[in-house]
């Protein structure tokens, strides 16, 4: 989704100062590193401002200012706390909301010192999340674009993309795991899914352990397959092996897990989208290695 809202510090600022008046003293400022999914600025020096970036993550706000606070306490590591919606003012169309803040670096602004640890922090973290009660929880639709359900929803895109990579990469093995993917059908009880444990989303203290974890806005409640692909995405063969090791999966659960890996490679490498390619192949080349 390229279309997005534009926003800058002084929107912000006129939000906050026009909805919540005990903050509008505060500076606003952006952060080092923003999401895709939303902007994040700086409130002060405790608390952040996170708006979505264009309509179809607009429902996050809302999804996770009410599951958050449920989450924390069942958690072995923080995660953010909403602590206030704001309504569509100032041209701004959709609801935002307001965070605390952790401080920190995450996965993607620094190099991880132990990657065996982290995946073993991470798999403990993914572990305890999936036994909270799914009660009332929503299942996998356009609000996290079907993360936790079938894979059958990208079948088009990625025969797509296979199509325009022949020749440019092992459409052989890459078809095969897809197709692997697409047969290890799910049938467990649907549990919690982050639906974006990544790099950006990993926040690490200062020796580079894991402190936190963030953004909840594609959670749904499903199957967890997807939640697997940090595997490829950001660990090392040996990391990748504490990870599996940590996590309750069986084989069918990582082929799936390779199957949303591999998806995402192929239509960024089949896109236009430069400066996300050199990243992808390296996914790509580690799922291919995988399975020749």
């Amino acid at each position: 989704m390229s279309d997005k809202f534009p926003i800058d510090v002084g929107l912000v600022t006129r939000l906050v100062a026009g909805q919540f008046p005990q903050w509008a003293g505060l500076e606003v400022r952006r952060v080092a590193s923003s999401g895709w999914d939303n902007f994040t600025f700086h409130l002060g020096e405790t608390m952040k401002v996170r708006l979505p970036s264009a309509a179809g993550y607009a429902e996050q706000t809302d999804k996770e200012y009410f599951w958050l606070p449920r989450f924390a306490p069942q958690l072995p590591l923080p995660i953010p706390a909403p602590l206030a919606v704001g309504e569509p003012a100032e041209t701004y169309p959709w609801r935002w909301a307001v965070y605390d803040w952790i401080a920190g670096l995450t996965a993607m602004q620094r190099d991880v010192p132990d990657l065996v640890g982290l995946a073993q922090d991470v798999a403990g973290f993914l572990t305890a999340y999936q036994k909270i009660d799914t009660a009332g929880g929503p299942p996998p639709g356009p609000h996290n674009f079907f993360r936790g359900g079938p894979l059958t929803v990208y079948d088009g895109e990625t025969r797509a993309a296979l199509v325009a990579l022949k020749g440019r990469i092992d459409t052989a093995t890459a078809r095969k795991i897809w197709e692997e993917a697409l047969a290890a059908h799910w049938d467990g009880a649907p549990v919690w899914v982050h639906g974006d444990i990544a790099a950006g989303n990993l926040l690490l203290d200062e020796a580079g352990k894991l402190k936190a974890v963030l953004d909840f806005g594609c959670c749904a409640v499903g199957d967890p397959a997807c939640d697997l692909v940090l595997s490829w995405t950001l660990l090392d063969e040996g990391s990748r092996k504490a990870f599996r090791a940590g996590m309750p999966a069986d084989e069918a659960m990582w082929a799936r897990a390779r199957g949303w890996g591999l998806w995402k490679a192929l239509i960024v490498l089949a896109g236009d989208n430069e400066k996300t390619k050199p990243e992808q192949q390296r996914v790509l080349d580690a799922l291919l290695a995988e399975r020749a």
